[in-house]
Order: C-alpha cells, then structure tokens, then sequence
C-alpha cells in the first residue's frame, strides 16, 4: 500500500513539473517596443484633445485647424492683458519634443517646457524657459542679438547658426530636456544648434546672467507643461509628438 502512495505522489509532482514546463515554453518573450512607439502624439491634425489655453478651460476661436497644422489667428483687438497660449494638459519632466513649426512673415513665437499653470501667473513665460520661434529676416528682435533668434534659448544661449527655412515653409524642430543627464538640446532643421546645462548650479548661473534674473518662479519647476506661444503674430504648428525619457 505503501509503494503504491509513492508511485501515486512521485506521479502527481512529474505530472505538475510537466505542465510548468509547458507554461514556461509557451511564454513568448515581450517584444520590445519600436523607435516609433515610444513617441506620443500630442497633435496629429484632427483635434486639440492634449491642449488647453493657459489659464482657461478650452481652446478660443483664435486657434484653428487647417489642413494638417493647428494655426493661430490673432485677434485685431483684444483686451488688455489677455492671451491665448497654448499648453498641454499634461506635466513632462524629461523628453523629446518634435515639431514642426512656420512663422508669418515678420512674426514670432515659441516654445515653452516647464511651464506651472497657476493663478499667480498672467502669462506662460513667467515660468516656462523658451525656444524662440521667428522670422529672422524681419522681425526685430533678430536684430536684438542671437539670443533672440530662431532656435535660440531666449535671452540665454544663442544657436551656432540661422537654418532657419523661407517664411512660409516647415521648419522641424526638436527639443531635449533631460535632468537625469543635465541636457538640453535644440535640433533645428537637422542641425544640433544648440546645447545647454538643465540643473543647478549651471543652471542658474545662466539665468542670472539673462532678462529673467530676477523672476521669482522663471525656470524653477523641473516638472511643467508644454507651451506654444500667442506672441500677437500668426503662427502654424504640426506633427507635435514628444517621447519621455
């Protein structure tokens, strides 16, 4: 009676090893995900789903969907102080944003990252650093320094060089914010234009050197949203996608 409890358990515990062996063949190992998954779509032509106005629930008329872009008209009058800049309604820390984006003639624009959405707040500059957006050729404030130029870190670092396309054609743009490896990077056009520190001290020894230096919350939030700038210039963006690191 004995051998044949034995035989019955040795049985059973071949029989489980079997089947756990079967499960673990028949796993198939995660693929991993391609270059191209890993980007998220904030603008794909269609909608405005990942965007509000900074400090407002929707989006005004003022921003419209032609074609494939979401384009800015900006109001004749409008009251003083307000403004229709765009942000997500999500928070990013490190990433890579790419965009594309067209100026009008003599216009200007640009880019925020860190930007807090606050009440004490009027604007989205107040607390978002900003990757210019311009006509080089005839806005003036090309010609109030590099700094000010298209591709630029405004007011901080200027780019190595104006690759900038005619007004009226797609100029694509990418920008990298990453503080586990202190970069930032702007890639206009192709061209690695411009490079910079994200963390403290390099950090705020470049600002203290700028415009903003003594703007309380400019630049101190690692967290924030993405902005596109009402400047009062007609303005055109598309094939907005970012990708977090």
């Amino acid at each position: 009676m004995r051998k044949v409890m034995m035989l019955a358990f040795l049985t059973i515990i071949i029989s489980c090893k079997e089947e756990a062996k079967k499960v673990i063949e028949s796993e198939e190992p995660v693929p991993e995900k391609s270059a191209e998954e890993e980007w998220v779509v904030l603008f794909d032509g269609t909608n405005f789903d990942a965007w509000k106005e900074y400090g407002k629930e929707g989006i005004s008329k003022h921003w419209k969907l032609e074609g494939s872009a979401m384009v800015f008209y900006p109001p004749e009058e409008r009251p003083s102080g307000d403004a229709f800049n765009l942000v997500t309604k999500e928070e990013y820390t490190d990433f890579v944003l790419s965009l594309e984006w067209k100026i009008a003639e003599g216009g200007n624009s640009g880019i925020f990252w860190g930007v807090k959405e606050d009440p004490k707040f009027s604007e989205a500059y107040q607390t978002g650093p900003e990757i210019q957006v311009l006509d080089n050729t005839k806005h003036p404030d090309a010609k109030a320094g590099t700094t000010h130029q298209a591709g630029a870190l405004y007011d901080m670092v200027a780019p190595s060089k104006d690759v900038t396309k005619p007004v009226g054609e797609w100029n694509l743009c990418e920008i990298t914010i990453n503080h586990k490896t202190n970069t930032g990077k702007v890639v206009l056009n192709g061209v690695d234009l411009v490079d910079f520190a994200v963390n403290d001290p390099e950090w705020s020894a470049m600002v203290s050197k700028s415009k903003f230096a003594d703007w309380e919350a400019f630049g101190k939030h690692p967290t924030g949203k993405i902005g596109l700038q009402d400047h009062g210039d007609m303005v055109s963006y598309r094939n907005i996608k970012i990708k977090k690191l």
